[in-house]
């Protein structure tokens, strides 16, 4: 009995299930009818693209760097040790006065040809034990008299646009007949800076051996007149001694000793050529006879006749000279013009004979 209730109950369930599978088929083909009439904007549609990232901007390259090298430092100069200062002889105080013959205005060469010497074929020909100094290459009317001035102290007024104040300088001048010694001090406040000159007299008038230049620290420059040379303790290249050569002390001297010698020789525009030493270097000044002043100075008034040494190149000085007749042609006003436009300028404020 049992065994027909099972087969029964099995035969009931088949009509069942297929029912139930006719009725998931119609659903499942219901809902793809509906989605096949749905409007193409309900519809979302999967796409890939290639996203692509923007372009790094290309960095600019780095801009070469020139490299600027200063120079080294120069070494510092050597500090020349000052002779203990030696007694001058007595000074006399009379003009000394020396006559020589012109001389030519152009240097020969050792063979007589009458060419211009260069300052560098000078000093090539200075190596020999001894020479005597060359002339200069350019054009020049020497003095052929010479009056050398008489000793005297020159005290002066000194203004500068460097300092707020005063200054005060001193041109001591001492001279035997046969040698001189010059020596320009100018400061304030116990600071001082000191030129000397020391040399002969000679025929064409002074012949310094030893200039020197001293603020903190001295420099000079030795004149070796048996090698035809000119050397320096700041260790710069030796430089050729020519002709009637003077150092930056001295020149104002030997212009008073031409002038004096013959006032006449020198008029308004004529040119003094010479060369020049300096605590370094050597170089050619031309200086330019001008008008005759009459300049009213804190000593006083003074007559004077003016000379100018006008810049050749960039950084060259002015310098003007009045010279005084009645100071022996020692200058009553010395003006240094610096290239940028700074100056000192000394006025004569009195004067006296070396005691």
């Amino acid at each position: 009995m049992k065994r027909v209730d099972r087969v029964v109950s099995y035969g009931m369930l088949t009509p069942l299930a297929v029912a139930v599978l006719l009725l998931h088929g119609l659903l499942l083909q219901s809902m793809v009818s509906r989605v096949e009439l749905a409007p193409a904007s309900l519809v979302r549609t999967f796409s890939t693209r290639t996203i692509q990232s923007p372009p790094l901007a290309k960095a600019p390259l780095p801009r070469p760097v020139r490299k600027v090298v200063a120079a080294a430092p120069a070494a510092p100069l050597p500090v020349q040790q000052t002779a203990a200062e030696q007694e001058l002889p007595p000074a006399v105080p009379q003009p000394v006065e020396v006559t020589d013959s012109p001389a030519q205005p152009m240097a020969q060469s050792a063979g007589g040809s009458g060419e211009p010497v260069s300052q560098e074929s000078a000093l090539a020909e200075a190596e020999s034990p001894v020479m005597a100094p060359r002339q200069l290459r350019e054009d020049v009317a020497w003095a052929s008299r010479y009056v050398v001035p008489a000793s005297l102290n020159l005290q002066y007024d000194v203004s500068s646009n460097k300092f707020p104040f005063r200054l005060n300088a001193e041109l001591g001048w001492q001279q035997d007949g046969a040698s001189y010694d010059a020596k320009l001090s100018f400061g304030a406040f116990g600071l001082r800076r000191v030129q000397t000159s020391r040399g002969q007299i000679a025929s064409d008038g002074l012949a310094p051996l030893r200039f020197s230049d001293k603020y903190r620290s001295e420099v000079a420059a030795h004149f070796v007149r048996e090698k035809g040379k000119v050397t320096f303790s700041a260790n710069t290249p030796d430089a050729p001694l020519l002709a009637g050569a003077q150092d930056r002390l001295s020149v104002v001297l030997q212009l008073a000793a031409m002038i004096a010698g013959d006032p006449e020789r020198f008029p308004r525009a004529s040119t003094i050529t010479l060369q020049i030493i300096g605590p370094r270097d050597a170089d050619i000044w031309l200086f330019t006879v001008e008008e005759d002043e009459t300049l009213s100075l804190p000593g006083g008034q003074q007559a004077t006749r003016k000379l100018v040494r006008n810049p050749r190149r960039e950084f060259d000085q002015k310098v003007e000279l009045w010279l005084a007749p009645a100071l022996g042609y020692l200058p009553a006003r010395i003006r240094i013009t610096e290239a940028n436009g700074d100056y000192i300028d000394q006025k004569w404020l009195s004067s006296e004979a070396p005691g």
